[in-house]
């Protein structure tokens, strides 16, 4: 791993966030009271630990462009407005943002805390970053006559979890090449979209419409099959998706549902019935 090894978030950007000094001993004001107190809560069996998780990377298009064509300030300002946006909705669906690259973010969706369904929040929080920066980019359009757009990459897989300390800072060393897949994607989606590997396709199948991008070429590796998601599908869960896909029959249970079944036409009139599965 080169470039992602050690993630830290930098003082410039906690200044930006918090106008009074950051306590050495205590959470930045860049997470959320109660975000902060679940990390603090459970870090001390977190580290070390070897963990599945969720990468999303976030990153400005034409942000070079972007900055030839205004004053600094105007760009500062346009760049908080997006890590606004994008960190609200991260937090949202409690992930943590563990580094800022500039013109973008790395979050991660199950580290520190856990989540049995946290590639489904994290392409939910990609997808709201996208809904928060197209308001900045029709706001910067009236405003300027500039576009804005937004690449996200999305990745499944193994990393292991450092030490976190008093203050959130936190050090994550990426197992293989889950990092680098995440950030590469990111590279390859176009503008305004949010692209994710099969590894997150097969945990968030069913509960988005996605369209598959087949073998994308890959800078360093084999190509890799990619999806673009395209928009979350109606409320489900996961029985829903399950009987989609086809339940597993059942075997010699034909007594047992036929109880079933004639407990529940006496619930149906009216009769409370208690049965133990």
């Amino acid at each position: 791993m080169t470039g992602w090894g050690t993630v830290i978030l930098p003082e410039e950007w906690l200044a930006l966030q918090n106008p009074t000094p950051v306590s050495s001993t205590g959470p930045p004001g860049l997470h959320p009271p109660y975000l902060a107190e679940k990390i603090l809560t459970s870090r001390s069996a977190l580290e070390g630990e070897r963990k599945q998780v969720t990468v999303l990377f976030a990153d400005v298009a034409g942000f070079t462009t972007l900055a030839e064509q205004l004053d600094p300030e105007v760009v500062h300002e346009i760049i908080n407005r997006c890590f606004e946006g994008i960190t609200a909705e991260v937090h949202r669906f409690e992930g943590t943002i563990n580094q800022y690259t500039g013109d973008g973010v790395m979050a991660l969706f199950g580290a520190p805390l856990a989540h049995e369904d946290s590639p489904r929040r994290a392409v939910h929080a990609a997808l709201g970053i996208q809904r928060a920066i197209r308001d900045v980019a029709q706001a910067l359009q009236a405003e300027r006559g500039l576009s804005l757009q937004m690449r996200i990459g999305i990745n499944t897989g193994l990393v292991v979890v450092g030490k976190i300390g008093d203050d959130l800072r936190m050090d994550y060393t990426a197992v293989g090449d889950t990092t680098n897949l995440a950030a590469r994607l990111q590279q390859l989606a176009q503008p305004g979209s949010v692209v994710i590997s099969a590894a997150t396709q097969q945990h968030v199948a069913g509960f988005f419409d996605t369209r598959d991008l087949g073998k994308m070429p890959v800078k360093g590796r084999a190509p890799v099959r990619a999806f673009e998601v395209l928009r979350p599908r109606s409320r489900r869960t996961r029985f829903d998706i399950a009987v989609e896909r086809g339940l597993t029959s059942l075997v010699g249970r034909e007594r047992a549902l036929a109880t079933l079944r004639e407990r529940f036409r006496e619930v149906k009139a009216g009769r409370g019935q208690v049965r133990v599965i």
